[in-house]
């Protein structure tokens, strides 16, 4: 029987902008079709940092900055695809053009409470902002 697999490293990347944060509607399962913050898995030799900022920039076309951490989320269950581990920051847009891509089937400016979040993500928008 193979070893259990370790569980593997995301990031979930926070963006509040003038009427609400940066929201991708998922292109891929899981979730398909759903609303979840802009993110992904970290490449081998990359930091958590630099992942969020890359996978903003490829989902959404915008440069971001990050302001801090909000969390890391860790329940074995979160993702139906295996044990994933978020790694969550809250960051500033600072330029690019907002555009879905990779990931995206979408991208827009919502109130996270306007519509069901993908994940945990519900969790992790309360403890970014506190709401």
């Amino acid at each position: 029987m193979p070893p259990p697999e370790t569980p593997k490293l995301t990031v979930d990347i926070v963006a509040p902008m003038e009427g609400g944060i940066v929201l991708i509607k998922r292109k891929n399962e899981p979730f398909e079709g759903m609303w979840a913050f802009p993110g992904g898995f970290v490449d081998i030799g990359e930091t958590v940092e630099d992942a969020a900022v890359r996978e903003m920039k490829e989902e959404t076309g915008l440069d971001v900055e990050l302001v801090r951490l909000v969390g890391v989320y860790s329940e074995p269950n979160r993702d139906p695809r295996g044990h994933n581990v978020s790694v969550a920051f809250l960051a500033n847009v600072v330029g690019g053009e907002m555009k879905a891509d990779t990931d995206a089937e979408e991208v827009e400016i919502l109130d996270p409470n306007s519509v069901e979040l993908a994940f945990d993500h519900a969790e992790v928008v309360s403890d970014a902002l506190g709401g």
